[in-house]
């Protein structure tokens, strides 16, 4: 709103200052710093309310060190995350922008399913929360609202680098098609001057091998919207942890759309120029300010949770990010964190359904799941597991912290990919 009205003022009036709102980098610090500031100040009021209506996390019993001290803690604090995240983007980015359209209605859809499951925890005493299906139905419905949109509009487009030449040793020339084009094609980590094109997989379609593309691209787009943000749900189990996870991420989405969306920077990495993508650099400024300023009240100790209202939201932001983006062929690696506490979540299940079927007794790989409950629980502490250490509990505040060091790393590894190919 604020960037098309000062966009107006300055056009038909000159306004000092007014063209201040053409640059995606003022537009983005303003965003992160509004979003800062909305989340902490205005934050401490929503907690007080959660307080006052007494909407506290029920806990379960784990055997966990420290885990009954948090019980009564206010929950859906997912809401203060949300606000920060809508509230600068309307204001600041183009809401004529596809690819934020996109991102608005991603943060209302899986905040609204979210916001359900709490309601129905906290309010409807259901420790059970909205059924798994029901998410599941939600999940899926926002990966073909992303997919289909991305193949109907005419506004997600792209230039494909399909040439290097003049390379020295220190300088190469990266061509473009002449022309924006649909396309299927993505970004294949490590690999130089060829990217995926899921429409490949249906040579023997002949012309409908587009078409085809584009139907296998959405049910890509269903698998990559669930599974990230069922891992973000899987990981919101420790003060911060979540939330300083999907900070990090939502640092590199940024950059990474940023330089997409640029064609000099996009020409000097040699990656396909995507027209458009620079803008989502503002919602990423509000992404990285909401979950910042969120954990001013989620670090350890936690004044309150963020439950499904913000788990589902975060990874389903990032989830649909590096979609719009053609980056999904990173997600392994930078939602590394995420991915890892959902693989131990299978592998538990899985070898215990194994061995209870073989033996009859099922047997665990970890002590307990999601892993970072696994480094919470004492060794040898009666569980029959494969992995016992560490044999002595790790404090909550270290767990988080080793987390977000691992969560620094695998981003640093993605930026990294960018050059090494």
């Amino acid at each position: 709103m604020l960037y098309h009205l000062f966009q107006y003022l300055d056009q038909n009036f000159h306004i000092p200052g007014g063209g201040l709102f053409n640059f995606i980098s003022f537009r983005t610090g303003m965003a992160f710093i509004l979003a800062l500031l909305l989340s902490t100040m205005f934050g401490r009021r929503i907690i007080d309310y959660l307080q006052k209506k007494q909407i506290g996390e029920t806990i379960r019993e784990l055997g966990l060190e420290g885990q009954m001290s948090k019980k009564g803690t206010p929950t859906m604090g997912g809401i203060i995350i949300i606000i920060s995240i809508l509230v600068p983007t309307i204001l600041l980015a183009s809401m004529t922008n596809i690819y934020i359209i996109l991102m608005i209605i991603t943060t209302v859809w899986l905040g609204a399913i979210g916001f359900l499951d709490d309601y129905i925890k906290v309010f409807r005493k259901n420790k059970e929360g909205l059924k798994g299906k029901f998410k599941i139905v939600g999940q899926v419905g926002l990966g073909l609202i992303v997919g289909l949109t991305m193949y109907l509009s005419p506004d997600v487009i792209l230039r494909e680098n399909i040439e290097v030449k003049g390379v020295t040793q220190r300088v190469e020339n990266v061509l473009y098609s002449k022309q924006n084009v649909k396309s299927t094609k993505t970004t294949i980590p490590f690999v130089k001057n060829n990217n995926l094109n899921y429409a490949d997989a249906f040579k023997w379609a002949g012309e409908k091998a587009q078409d085809y593309g584009w139907i296998l691209f959405v049910f890509v787009a269903i698998f990559i919207v669930t599974a990230v943000s069922n891992g973000a749900n899987l990981t919101d189990g420790l003060d911060g942890l979540a939330t300083g996870s999907s900070a990090i991420m939502g640092v590199i989405l940024g950059i990474l759309a940023y330089v997409s969306g640029n064609v000099n920077y996009a020409g000097y990495l040699n990656i396909m120029y995507l027209p458009g993508t620079g803008e989502l650099l503002v919602f990423a400024g509000a992404f990285i300010g909401a979950t910042i300023g969120f954990l001013w009240y989620n670090s350890f100790p936690a004044q309150v949770f963020m439950g499904d209202t913000g788990s589902l939201t975060l990874g389903g932001i990032i989830a649909v990010f590096a979609l719009v983006t053609r980056k999904e062929l990173l997600i392994p690696i930078l939602c590394g964190v995420f991915f890892v506490e959902s693989l131990s979540v299978v592998f538990q299940v899985s070898y215990f359904k194994f061995t209870k079927k073989q033996s009859g007794e099922g047997k665990r790989i970890f002590k307990m799941t999601p892993l970072h409950h696994h480094f919470q629980k004492q060794g040898n502490s009666g569980i029959q597991a494969l992995i016992q250490k560490p044999l002595q509990a790790l404090p909550e505040s270290k767990i988080v912290i080793r987390f977000w060091i691992v969560g620094i790393i695998l981003a640093a590894i993605t930026i990294i990919t960018l050059k090494i190919r």
